[in-house]
């Protein structure tokens, strides 16, 4: 079975995002989607409370943020410490029993993976739909996915609903968290996507700095 799995979101629970629970379900199948990974910021609490109380599939997973990078960590079930270096936060979330995928690791005004030669990534996530500019970040972190050995996946890094699935990974696998990060672990998927809309992106940011303020 070949799964639509946007692996890079953030919800309400993240400081700069506005995506609901309920806004989350609603573009995710608008986008035809067959599930999503839930990756706020430093947490991972409000992943397993939003899959416990919603039918629609979701992966849980957190963003964290390292010393030379950002990481995700998906199926996790407890929260990892931050500002770790790249190695140590892979160590950790191997150990915690999910897999590390190095987000947005060339993109522009967000944090830039360092230091990565001999990290034990489980994938590089090669297209992120939030990253400017896209074509050059596409290109420069499929080759450190190469240099890695690694899958490659994509997200959509939405912190606003109607970005969810602008990108997102083919997977060979059944709707099965366990199943899934067998198959990311074992290159069984592909990345898709393009770029979220200049106009999306206005849109957003006016969103969350009404929020913040």
């Amino acid at each position: 079975m070949q799964l639509k799995i946007d692996l890079h979101v953030h919800t309400c629970y993240s400081p700069d995002s506005v995506i609901t629970p309920d806004e989350l379900v609603l573009y995710a199948q608008k986008r035809g989607l067959d599930g999503v990974a839930i990756t706020d910021h430093g947490r991972i609490d409000s992943a397993l409370k939003i899959a416990e109380e919603t039918d629609f599939f979701i992966i849980p997973g957190t963003e964290i943020e390292c010393s030379n990078g950002h990481v995700l960590g998906l199926n996790l079930q407890e929260a990892i410490p931050q500002k770790l270096t790249n190695d140590e936060t892979v160590e950790r979330i191997h150990q915690a029993g999910g897999i590390a995928i190095a987000c947005h690791p060339t993109a522009f005004l967000k944090a830039k993976l360092r230091n990565y030669a001999n990290s034990k990534f489980d994938a590089v996530e090669v297209i992120n739909a939030s990253v400017l500019p896209f074509n050059h970040s596409v290109k420069s972190s499929q080759r450190i996915a190469s240099e890695l050995g690694v899958a490659s996946v994509a997200g959509s890094d939405a912190h606003y609903g109607p970005e969810i699935g602008y990108a997102y990974t083919l997977i060979d696998a059944e709707l099965e968290v366990d199943d899934i990060v067998k198959a990311l672990e074992k290159g069984r998927c592909q990345p898709f996507g393009s770029a979220i809309p200049i106009k999306t992106r206005l849109k957003r940011e006016l969103l969350v700095l009404r929020k913040k303020f």
